[in-house]
């Protein structure tokens, strides 16, 4: 599976998301009415293509890419049970294979490098999990926004 795959992927499998490119990478955010400023996009996922946010998964190599899932604390928690003894590092070039977010594991995201046949079925979870939470955190925006006649 390369980039274009995994964008197509999530656009077709997730109604009402806006893939938003940005230089190389991709956002995917919930907007289904196409209404929401930049300002409010708060993306579920992205696709990375380069080292330009952070080097720590070597995405300068050829046809390297990171898909990146933003969990609730509770999903994360479910996949990462037990954080590495003693703050062990994490070798986030291997591909692949599901790993805390290089940046923003603190805020419960995840990473896979180039993911394939051994994260297949997982990343397709755990998708459908950040796009739920992602839906959810837009209605309660709508419910709080004034006028808002949801």
């Amino acid at each position: 599976m390369d980039t274009d795959d995994m964008k197509r992927h999530i656009s077709d499998s997730f109604e009402g998301v806006a893939a938003v490119d940005g230089g190389d990478d991709t956002y995917f955010v919930y907007d289904p009415l196409g209404d929401l400023p930049a300002d409010r996009w708060l993306p579920f996922a992205t696709i990375v293509t380069g080292d330009h946010h952070d080097t720590a998964s070597a995405l300068d190599r050829p046809g390297a890419w990171r898909l990146n899932i933003g969990l609730t604390r509770a999903r994360y928690a479910s996949v990462f049970a037990t954080a590495p003894a003693g703050g062990a590092p994490v070798d986030h070039t291997v591909t692949d294979t599901l790993l805390p977010h290089p940046v923003y594991a603190p805020q419960h995201w995840v990473c896979v490098v180039n993911p394939g046949p051994a994260t297949r079925e997982l990343v397709g979870e755990l998708l459908a999990d950040a796009y739920g939470f992602a839906v959810r955190k837009h209605l309660n925006q709508r419910r709080r926004r004034p006028g808002s006649a949801d």
